[in-house]
Protein backbone atom coordinates (compact mmCIF):
# COMPACT_ATOMS: atom_id res chain seq x y z
CA UNK A 1 0.00 0.00 0.00
CA UNK A 2 1.13 3.23 -0.77
CA UNK A 3 1.71 5.95 1.99
CA UNK A 4 0.44 9.56 1.88
CA UNK A 5 2.33 12.27 0.87
CA UNK A 6 5.95 13.29 2.44
CA UNK A 7 9.30 14.84 1.64
CA UNK A 8 11.35 12.55 0.03
CA UNK A 9 13.84 10.87 1.63
CA UNK A 10 17.20 10.58 -0.04
CA UNK A 11 18.74 7.06 -0.10
CA UNK A 12 22.06 6.93 1.68
CA UNK A 13 25.04 4.73 1.39
CA UNK A 14 28.24 4.41 3.21
CA UNK A 15 30.29 1.38 5.61
CA UNK A 16 27.93 1.56 8.47
CA UNK A 17 24.68 1.11 6.02
CA UNK A 18 26.53 -1.26 4.44
CA UNK A 19 27.22 -3.17 7.10
CA UNK A 20 23.58 -2.69 8.31
CA UNK A 21 22.20 -4.22 5.29
CA UNK A 22 24.47 -7.03 4.87
CA UNK A 23 24.06 -8.73 8.45
CA UNK A 24 19.86 -7.79 7.40
CA UNK A 25 20.49 -9.64 4.29
CA UNK A 26 22.04 -12.69 6.04
CA UNK A 27 19.12 -12.88 8.58
CA UNK A 28 16.95 -12.66 5.86
CA UNK A 29 18.48 -15.41 4.03
CA UNK A 30 18.54 -17.71 6.37
CA UNK A 31 14.78 -16.94 7.46
CA UNK A 32 14.04 -17.59 4.09
CA UNK A 33 15.38 -20.67 4.05
CA UNK A 34 12.79 -21.91 6.71
CA UNK A 35 9.24 -23.51 5.75
CA UNK A 36 6.95 -21.06 5.84
CA UNK A 37 5.05 -21.46 8.73
CA UNK A 38 8.57 -22.01 10.79
CA UNK A 39 9.48 -18.67 9.05
CA UNK A 40 6.72 -16.55 9.45
CA UNK A 41 6.32 -17.72 13.52
CA UNK A 42 10.37 -17.62 13.89
CA UNK A 43 10.70 -14.11 12.73
CA UNK A 44 7.53 -12.80 14.52
CA UNK A 45 9.39 -14.21 18.02
CA UNK A 46 12.90 -13.01 16.60
CA UNK A 47 11.27 -9.53 16.35
CA UNK A 48 9.41 -9.36 19.44
CA UNK A 49 12.41 -11.03 21.94
CA UNK A 50 15.30 -9.95 20.08
CA UNK A 51 15.00 -7.24 17.68
CA UNK A 52 12.20 -5.08 20.12
CA UNK A 53 14.47 -4.90 23.06
CA UNK A 54 17.19 -3.78 21.43
CA UNK A 55 15.96 -1.35 19.05
CA UNK A 56 13.39 0.75 22.01
CA UNK A 57 10.43 -0.89 20.39
CA UNK A 58 9.21 -2.33 23.25
CA UNK A 59 9.72 1.10 24.60
CA UNK A 60 8.10 2.68 22.21
CA UNK A 61 5.00 0.92 22.36
CA UNK A 62 5.16 1.61 25.46
CA UNK A 63 5.02 4.94 25.31
CA UNK A 64 2.84 5.45 22.61
CA UNK A 65 0.44 3.40 25.27
CA UNK A 66 0.86 5.32 28.10
CA UNK A 67 -0.04 8.17 26.44
CA UNK A 68 -3.24 6.80 24.43
CA UNK A 69 -4.44 4.68 27.44
CA UNK A 70 -2.94 6.20 30.68
CA UNK A 71 -5.41 3.82 32.35
CA UNK A 72 -4.35 0.74 30.66
CA UNK A 73 -3.32 -2.45 32.62
CA UNK A 74 0.55 -2.40 32.85
CA UNK A 75 -0.01 -6.47 32.40
CA UNK A 76 -1.68 -5.41 29.12
CA UNK A 77 0.92 -3.20 28.11
CA UNK A 78 3.72 -6.09 28.87
CA UNK A 79 1.33 -8.70 26.48
CA UNK A 80 1.10 -5.79 23.81
CA UNK A 81 4.76 -4.94 23.65
CA UNK A 82 5.42 -8.77 23.01
CA UNK A 83 2.08 -8.84 20.34
CA UNK A 84 2.96 -6.34 18.35
CA UNK A 85 6.43 -6.40 17.71
CA UNK A 86 5.67 -10.32 16.83
CA UNK A 87 3.51 -9.25 14.31
CA UNK A 88 5.53 -6.65 13.07
CA UNK A 89 8.23 -9.22 12.51
CA UNK A 90 5.49 -11.84 10.94
CA UNK A 91 4.92 -8.71 8.39
CA UNK A 92 8.22 -8.58 7.56
CA UNK A 93 8.98 -11.70 6.37
CA UNK A 94 5.82 -12.09 4.46
CA UNK A 95 6.24 -9.29 2.26
CA UNK A 96 9.61 -10.58 1.40
CA UNK A 97 8.29 -14.17 0.85
CA UNK A 98 7.06 -13.42 -2.41
CA UNK A 99 5.26 -16.03 -4.18
CA UNK A 100 4.59 -18.27 -1.07
CA UNK A 101 2.81 -15.54 0.41
CA UNK A 102 1.03 -14.50 -2.30
CA UNK A 103 -0.40 -18.54 -2.36
CA UNK A 104 -1.27 -17.43 0.72
CA UNK A 105 -4.25 -15.28 0.30
CA UNK A 106 -4.77 -14.98 -2.92
CA UNK A 107 -7.70 -16.98 -2.65
CA UNK A 108 -8.58 -15.20 0.34
CA UNK A 109 -12.59 -13.72 0.06
CA UNK A 110 -13.20 -10.15 0.11
CA UNK A 111 -15.52 -9.44 3.24
CA UNK A 112 -17.42 -6.74 4.12
CA UNK A 113 -20.19 -4.08 3.21
CA UNK A 114 -17.67 -2.38 0.51
CA UNK A 115 -16.38 -5.71 -1.05
CA UNK A 116 -19.65 -5.52 -3.84
CA UNK A 117 -18.29 -1.59 -4.41
CA UNK A 118 -14.79 -2.61 -5.24
CA UNK A 119 -15.72 -5.86 -7.16
CA UNK A 120 -18.16 -3.17 -9.73
CA UNK A 121 -15.77 -1.30 -9.91
CA UNK A 122 -12.96 -3.48 -10.92
CA UNK A 123 -15.60 -5.04 -13.92
CA UNK A 124 -15.86 -1.50 -14.81
CA UNK A 125 -12.33 -0.41 -14.92
CA UNK A 126 -13.10 2.59 -12.68
CA UNK A 127 -10.45 3.68 -9.94
CA UNK A 128 -10.75 3.47 -6.31
CA UNK A 129 -8.56 5.45 -3.68
CA UNK A 130 -7.74 1.89 -1.28
CA UNK A 131 -6.77 3.21 2.23
CA UNK A 132 -5.77 1.17 5.18
CA UNK A 133 -3.34 1.61 8.14
CA UNK A 134 0.08 -0.04 9.48
CA UNK A 135 -2.38 -2.68 10.60
CA UNK A 136 -2.17 -6.49 10.46
CA UNK A 137 -0.44 -7.24 7.27
CA UNK A 138 -1.02 -4.52 5.30
CA UNK A 139 -0.12 -5.55 2.15
CA UNK A 140 -2.89 -8.61 2.46
CA UNK A 141 -5.20 -6.56 0.32
CA UNK A 142 -2.97 -5.65 -2.39
CA UNK A 143 -1.26 -9.13 -2.90
CA UNK A 144 -4.66 -10.56 -2.77
CA UNK A 145 -6.70 -8.38 -5.12
CA UNK A 146 -3.73 -8.18 -7.33
CA UNK A 147 -3.32 -12.10 -7.53
CA UNK A 148 -7.41 -11.69 -8.44
CA UNK A 149 -6.94 -10.14 -11.45
CA UNK A 150 -7.10 -6.22 -10.06
CA UNK A 151 -5.06 -3.67 -11.45
CA UNK A 152 -3.80 -1.92 -8.14
CA UNK A 153 -0.94 0.37 -8.00
CA UNK A 154 1.39 1.84 -5.22
CA UNK A 155 3.11 4.79 -4.38
CA UNK A 156 6.11 3.70 -2.06
CA UNK A 157 8.61 5.76 -0.17
CA UNK A 158 12.33 4.21 -0.88
CA UNK A 159 14.23 3.41 2.10
CA UNK A 160 17.10 5.45 3.47
CA UNK A 161 19.17 2.82 3.06
CA UNK A 162 20.10 3.10 -0.40
CA UNK A 163 21.20 -1.15 0.22
CA UNK A 164 18.52 -2.29 1.69
CA UNK A 165 16.08 -0.08 -0.81
CA UNK A 166 17.40 -2.39 -3.71
CA UNK A 167 16.19 -5.97 -2.43
CA UNK A 168 13.00 -4.10 -0.64
CA UNK A 169 11.79 -2.44 -3.65
CA UNK A 170 12.35 -5.76 -5.52
CA UNK A 171 10.12 -7.69 -2.75
CA UNK A 172 7.24 -5.69 -3.03
CA UNK A 173 7.59 -5.52 -6.78
CA UNK A 174 7.03 -9.28 -6.49
CA UNK A 175 3.63 -9.22 -4.71
CA UNK A 176 2.37 -6.95 -7.52
CA UNK A 177 3.13 -4.37 -9.98
CA UNK A 178 3.02 -1.44 -10.44
CA UNK A 179 4.58 0.40 -8.11
CA UNK A 180 5.54 3.91 -8.13
CA UNK A 181 8.29 5.79 -6.37
CA UNK A 182 7.94 8.75 -4.10
CA UNK A 183 8.85 11.80 -6.10
CA UNK A 184 7.43 13.96 -9.21
CA UNK A 185 8.02 11.26 -11.41
CA UNK A 186 6.52 8.25 -9.46
CA UNK A 187 3.40 10.90 -8.75
CA UNK A 188 3.20 11.64 -12.32
CA UNK A 189 2.75 8.06 -13.45
CA UNK A 190 0.62 7.23 -10.50
CA UNK A 191 -1.99 10.00 -11.74
CA UNK A 192 -1.92 8.62 -14.76
CA UNK A 193 -2.27 5.07 -13.56
CA UNK A 194 -5.36 6.61 -11.72
CA UNK A 195 -6.92 8.49 -15.15
CA UNK A 196 -6.62 5.25 -16.46
CA UNK A 197 -9.04 3.67 -13.94
CA UNK A 198 -6.56 1.95 -12.13
CA UNK A 199 -6.97 1.34 -8.21
CA UNK A 200 -4.10 2.26 -5.78
CA UNK A 201 -3.10 2.17 -1.93
CA UNK A 202 -2.65 4.53 0.67
CA UNK A 203 -1.30 4.22 4.18
CA UNK A 204 -2.99 6.78 6.61
CA UNK A 205 -1.72 6.69 9.81
CA UNK A 206 1.50 7.91 9.76
CA UNK A 207 3.11 11.47 11.32
CA UNK A 208 3.30 13.52 8.62
CA UNK A 209 5.15 17.08 9.74
CA UNK A 210 3.54 19.21 7.41
CA UNK A 211 0.09 17.52 7.79
CA UNK A 212 -3.43 18.81 9.08
CA UNK A 213 -3.53 18.07 12.69
CA UNK A 214 -6.47 15.65 13.02
CA UNK A 215 -7.45 13.32 15.65
CA UNK A 216 -6.63 9.82 16.29
CA UNK A 217 -7.19 8.04 19.57
CA UNK A 218 -8.72 11.25 20.68
CA UNK A 219 -5.05 13.15 20.06
CA UNK A 220 -4.12 15.46 18.06
CA UNK A 221 -1.98 13.92 15.16
CA UNK A 222 -0.62 15.54 12.04
CA UNK A 223 -2.15 13.50 9.44
CA UNK A 224 -1.47 14.20 5.19
CA UNK A 225 -4.82 14.86 2.89
CA UNK A 226 -3.37 12.68 -0.23
CA UNK A 227 -5.57 10.06 -0.87
CA UNK A 228 -8.91 12.16 0.08
CA UNK A 229 -7.62 15.09 -2.29
CA UNK A 230 -7.26 12.02 -5.06
CA UNK A 231 -10.40 10.56 -4.52
CA UNK A 232 -12.19 14.26 -4.76
CA UNK A 233 -10.06 14.69 -7.60
CA UNK A 234 -11.20 11.70 -9.69
CA UNK A 235 -14.40 11.21 -8.44
CA UNK A 236 -13.29 7.66 -7.01
CA UNK A 237 -14.39 6.33 -4.08
CA UNK A 238 -12.24 6.23 -1.13
CA UNK A 239 -12.64 2.72 0.25
CA UNK A 240 -10.98 1.83 3.85
CA UNK A 241 -9.85 -2.05 3.60
CA UNK A 242 -7.71 -4.44 6.11
CA UNK A 243 -5.95 -7.90 6.18
CA UNK A 244 -6.75 -9.03 9.69
CA UNK A 245 -4.56 -11.43 10.70
CA UNK A 246 -6.64 -14.15 12.21
CA UNK A 247 -5.85 -15.93 15.68
CA UNK A 248 -3.29 -19.00 13.54
CA UNK A 249 -0.62 -15.88 12.95
CA UNK A 250 -0.74 -17.27 9.48
CA UNK A 251 -3.88 -16.68 7.85
CA UNK A 252 -6.19 -13.63 7.11
CA UNK A 253 -8.97 -11.77 6.68
CA UNK A 254 -9.84 -8.72 4.10
CA UNK A 255 -12.07 -6.82 5.42
CA UNK A 256 -13.76 -3.73 2.99
CA UNK A 257 -15.66 -1.12 4.24
CA UNK A 258 -18.09 1.48 3.00
CA UNK A 259 -16.81 4.27 1.62
CA UNK A 260 -15.77 7.66 2.97
CA UNK A 261 -18.68 9.72 2.28
CA UNK A 262 -17.85 12.67 -0.42
CA UNK A 263 -17.20 15.76 1.55
CA UNK A 264 -13.61 17.73 2.12
CA UNK A 265 -10.23 16.34 2.12
CA UNK A 266 -9.74 17.00 6.16
CA UNK A 267 -13.29 15.28 7.06
CA UNK A 268 -13.24 12.25 4.43
CA UNK A 269 -9.27 11.87 6.27
CA UNK A 270 -10.63 12.46 9.76
CA UNK A 271 -13.25 9.83 8.67
CA UNK A 272 -10.16 7.38 7.77
CA UNK A 273 -8.87 7.85 10.74
CA UNK A 274 -11.64 7.07 12.84
CA UNK A 275 -11.48 3.74 10.79
CA UNK A 276 -8.33 2.63 11.16
CA UNK A 277 -9.13 3.54 15.05
CA UNK A 278 -12.13 0.97 15.25
CA UNK A 279 -10.52 -1.75 13.63
CA UNK A 280 -7.25 -1.29 15.88
CA UNK A 281 -9.28 -0.84 19.00
CA UNK A 282 -10.83 -4.69 18.19
CA UNK A 283 -7.32 -5.96 17.38
CA UNK A 284 -4.88 -4.06 19.41
CA UNK A 285 -1.77 -6.13 19.02
CA UNK A 286 -2.21 -5.83 15.17
CA UNK A 287 -1.29 -1.99 14.59
CA UNK A 288 2.14 -0.78 14.59
CA UNK A 289 2.51 0.79 17.45
CA UNK A 290 6.19 1.01 17.41
CA UNK A 291 5.61 3.85 15.27
CA UNK A 292 5.91 7.34 16.32
CA UNK A 293 2.55 8.60 15.40
CA UNK A 294 2.16 11.39 17.78
CA UNK A 295 5.93 12.40 17.23
CA UNK A 296 5.50 16.37 18.01
CA UNK A 297 2.41 15.95 20.09
CA UNK A 298 4.22 13.26 22.42
CA UNK A 299 7.66 13.68 22.05
CA UNK A 300 8.64 11.74 25.05
CA UNK A 301 8.54 8.59 22.86
CA UNK A 302 11.73 8.47 20.87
Amino acid sequence: MAQSKKPKQKKRTGPKLWLQNALIRVLLGALLALPYRTRVRTTGWIVAHVVAPIAGYRKRVRGNLNYIFPDMDPAQVKRLEVGVADNVGRTLIEIYSGESFISRVRDVPLQGPGAALLEQCHRENRPVILVTGHFGNYDVPRAALIAKGYRVGALYNPMHNGYFNTHYENAISTIGKPIFPRGRKGLAELLKFVRGGGMTGFLVDLHFRDGVVLQHFGKPARTALSAAELALKYNAPLVPIYGIRRENGLDFDIVVEDPIPASDPETMTQGLLDSVEAITRKHMEQWFWVHRRWKVENPKVK
